[in-house]
């Protein structure tokens, strides 16, 4: 059994041991101590890295068959029976503290205010998600995250403790435990009480603040929320603020101001789009008159090359080549009315050995051509009428 030096004090940095046991596994080595402070994934808290000796520990884990057992996985292997000095790397260790007792807070929050239960948790990243056992209301969400935050202002001490099975029966938990035995409890004071066998901060200030970032209907009645707190609520607010302040610098007003200035220019580009789509239609329709016949080969503007073509692919035993320089490329549309008789596949070849590339079929053929070569491929169709 390793002794899990963890649970003894949470907030430690470096401890000694000895190698017990050390194996190769691919390009790294699993290593077994006598005692840890690396804590190992489980219970949605991710494993903690950092240093053993001059090894760097790159992965923790229970042992499958003896979960007791922590297995540490290092880049080069450590001597067995030798003490090493190891170093967990705290800043991570300290988020993931920070994430772990910032869900408790909030599945009592949303327990509270909706009697909503957690079902499922993850703290792999900065985003933590839990899932709850009923569907969306914001009404809820709202109070939750309100609460939790009364929880983290109230400064509440956090302890963890060991009952025996016996008396778990006796306790208020939050949910059962998925252990038998001895089973480790988490108390949040006058706030939460659950099993957890992960690592903690000493009060609920230090989890805070708690932000809820959203929430959404996850598979049948339940509702995943996505939340984050403490050093990494901070840095997400700091991204969104300089985000919102850029924005507020372009727009010529105040931070707080930009969502009212979002919408004028919305409005400003639907109405602009709307004169634009008419512009469009008076364009093509004049184009359309100017280009008499059945078989049309002609260079057009590029703002009316998708309604013009539209036009013609009406127009009775029409067959037509539209080219529009844009940029760099030109783009092309080759169509035909069902009633015509040309084979559009093969203009469409000779198309491609022109370097024109696209796709369709049937009766549609689009895509770019270099602008070069727009009189080679005018001409070409132009000669491939069918009288």
């Amino acid at each position: 059994m390793t002794k899990r030096l963890f649970w003894e004090d949470p907030y430690a940095k470096r401890f000694e041991a000895r190698v017990l046991e050390v194996r190769p596994k691919g390009r790294h080595y699993e290593v077994r101590l006598d005692q840890t402070l690396f804590y190992p994934t489980s219970g949605g808290q991710p494993h903690d890295t950092g240093r053993l000796g001059e090894a760097r520990v790159l992965d923790v884990y229970e042992n499958e068959k003896h979960g007791e057992l922590v297995l540490h996985l290092t880049d080069r292997p450590l001597e067995e029976g030798a003490v090493v000095e190891g170093e967990i790397d705290w800043a991570r260790r300290y988020r993931h503290m920070q994430r772990h007792t910032a869900q408790h807070i909030l599945s009592q929050a949303f327990l509270r205010a909706g009697k909503w239960n957690t079902v499922a948790v993850s703290l792999k990243n900065p985003v933590i998600t839990i899932d709850f056992d009923m569907t969306p209301d914001e009404a809820v969400v709202k109070e939750a995250e309100a609460l939790a935050n009364w929880a983290v202002y109230a400064n509440l001490p956090v302890r963890a403790f060991f009952v025996e099975e016996a008396r778990v029966p006796l306790l208020p938990l939050r949910r059962l435990p998925k252990v038998r035995g001895t089973v480790r409890v988490v108390e949040i004071e006058d706030w939460d009480l659950a099993p957890c066998g992960g690592t903690h901060l000493r009060s609920a200030a230090e989890a805070g603040p708690i932000k809820v970032l959203g929430f959404e209907r996850f598979k049948k009645h339940t509702t995943r929320v996505y939340a984050t707190a403490g050093w990494e609520a901070l840095e997400d607010y700091l991204k969104k603020h300089e985000a919102l302040k850029t924005l507020a610098l372009k727009f010529a007003s105040r931070p707080l101001e930009v969502p009212q200035r979002v919408e004028k220019l919305e409005r400003e580009l639907f109405e602009t789009k709307g004169r634009l789509i008419e512009a469009e239609r008076t364009l093509a329709g004049l184009l359309y008159e100017s280009l008499p016949g059945t078989h049309v080969a002609a260079e057009v503007p590029a703002i009316a090359l998708g309604e013009l073509a539209k036009r013609l692919a009406e127009r009775p035993g029409a067959a037509f080549l539209l080219v529009a320089p844009e940029g760099e490329k030109a783009r092309f549309v080759l169509g035909k009315h069902p009633a015509s008789e040309l084979d559009l596949d093969a203009a469409f070849e000779r198309l491609k050995a022109l370097g024109a590339k696209g796709g369709g079929g049937k009766d549609r053929y689009q895509g770019v051509l270099p602008p070069a070569q727009i009189p080679a491929a005018l001409q070409s169709f132009r000669e491939e009428r069918v009288d």
